[in-house]
């Protein structure tokens, strides 16, 4: 009686002890695998990538110090308006080999892990990035001429010595879906009532001013509006770049804009009354102008990448924040993990703002390529091609060729706008020696002639819009 009394015991404990344990695991597979679960992690540690899945190239902090198109030191209105990106990182993650957390897991991998098998989810949407270069003697789409109400001399260049203009007769064609056929008055249409802001470096200031041209034709139009004072816009006494610009088309009470923000961090004084102070710079906080004008926006288009380097950092005396104090972990104070973080957080804060605007729609572009070939600006680096499409005119690759940007929207509401990789194809666009450089020997090998490549980048959001 005893002994059966103490085998049902010991069968009960061994049954507790059982249930115990497949409780113990599906808790600990929840938890790897539940967002809600994961976001009560720190913040950092979900953003942090392996040192080994990073490649970052021109990370040498003395390499920059006697660059000529840097700031001076202290005066950040001080920076030449078509140098503030002349030197870069571009990051780029590897796939691990070993179990990475899902943000740095590569999409295109995730993608294969999560295949559904519904027919109604297979059809994809339009990959807008993968396509071909053609031939189209209906380019350009404005006169580069013509648009100098919107279009900075600088990038114009029809305006230099440059006498080869063969790059403007080429339009990208996705393969299988149909690129709408831009026109300015139906886009102005289409955009009535709604506000298109560009956040972002210089090369986000390129699209913006391709846009401009592109809506009005490239033609003079003395009714449309300068509306900074609506946005905070201000142009400081002396200062050579403003915070940016806006313009309303009345006919539609269209309004497109540009601040520039080439981290895409909030920026605050960290003394205020001290006029030599530093700034911190927020790598988990958007830059305050968002914060305050997003009720009023209604498509936004974001870029950074070309500041993100120890140069950039020193000339706009940005110290970087995270969690509201200084960063002191030395893994994210790296670039190229303090970069992925601020494009994760950016993508999460858009996300969590989306359902509150259902209006507004928000495009992440991915990075703009730079093609300095046998050595760097300072070293005799050039882009002298001038043969459009020798380094072939299509992209096959299913994936995006700035895994970071892709990694950074995936589950997000916030869309990409995939660029790199058929930009990358167009090394003969550059503004090259043409540049207001060109006289100390310095190629502009990253930002574009207009018209040109930026063209592109919005008709393919217009596209997606």
């Amino acid at each position: 009686m005893k002994g059966g009394q103490s085998s049902r015991f010991w069968g009960r404990h061994s049954s507790l002890t059982l249930a115990a344990l497949f409780l113990t695991t599906i808790f600990f597979w929840s938890w790897e695998n539940n967002p809600l679960l994961t976001s009560l992690l720190s913040a950092q540690e979900q953003f942090l990538m392996h040192t080994s899945d990073f490649t970052v190239d021109h990370f040498d902090d003395t390499s920059l110090l006697s660059n000529p198109l840097e700031l001076e030191e202290g005066s950040v209105s001080q920076l030449p308006e078509n140098t503030e990106d002349d030197i870069t990182i571009k990051p780029t993650i590897k796939p691990s080999e070993s179990d990475m957390d899902e943000m740095t897991t590569p999409v295109y991998e995730r993608k294969e892990q999560n295949r559904v098998s519904d027919s109604h989810i297979k059809k994809q949407a339009c990959d807008y990035g993968k396509g071909r270069w053609v031939a189209d003697n209906r380019r350009p789409l404005y006169s580069g001429l013509g648009c100098k109400q919107w279009l900075s001399d600088m990038w114009a260049c029809r305006l230099t010595q440059r006498t080869d203009f063969s790059y403007e007769g080429y339009r990208w064609q996705p393969n299988d879906c149909e690129m709408p056929e831009f026109q300015g008055g139906e886009f102005l249409r289409r955009m009535q009532d709604k506000t298109i802001a560009f956040i972002g470096d210089s090369l986000g200031r390129q699209q913006f001013q391709s846009l401009m041209c592109m809506a009005s034709g490239g033609e003079e139009k003395p009714e449309v509006e300068s509306v900074e004072w609506k946005f905070g816009l201000t142009k400081s006494k002396g200062a050579i770049r403003p915070d940016g610009w806006a313009y309303r088309f009345p006919a539609t009470n269209t309004t497109i804009l540009y601040y520039w923000s080439a981290s895409l961090c909030g920026i605050e004084p960290i003394n205020i009354t001290d006029p030599a102070t530093e700034y911190a710079m927020h790598l988990d906080r958007p830059p305050a102008f968002l914060e305050r004008y997003l009720p009023q926006l209604d498509v936004v288009i974001l870029n950074t990448g070309h500041h993100w380097n120890r140069g950039k950092l020193r000339a706009n005396k940005w110290v970087m924040y995270a969690e509201g104090k200084q960063v002191i972990n030395r893994k994210l104070a790296e670039m190229g993990n303090a970069k992925n973080y601020t494009l994760y957080s950016i993508a999460r804060w858009f996300d969590s703002q989306i359902p509150l605007y259902p209006h507004l729609k928000v495009f992440l572009r991915t990075i703009s390529p730079r093609h300095f070939a046998n050595g760097e600006w300072n070293t005799g680096g050039s882009c002298n091609n001038l043969s459009p499409l020798s380094k072939g005119s299509e992209v096959f690759q299913n994936q995006s060729s700035d895994p970071v940007v892709e990694g950074a929207v995936s589950g997000t509401m916030v869309k990409i706008l995939d660029i790199t990789a058929l930009s990358e194809l167009r090394d003969e666009a550059h503004i090259s020696h043409y540049s207001r450089k060109a006289s100390e020997g310095v190629n502009d090998c990253l930002h574009w002639c207009l018209p040109g490549i930026p063209d592109t980048w919005n008709e393919l959001l217009y596209a997606q819009l």
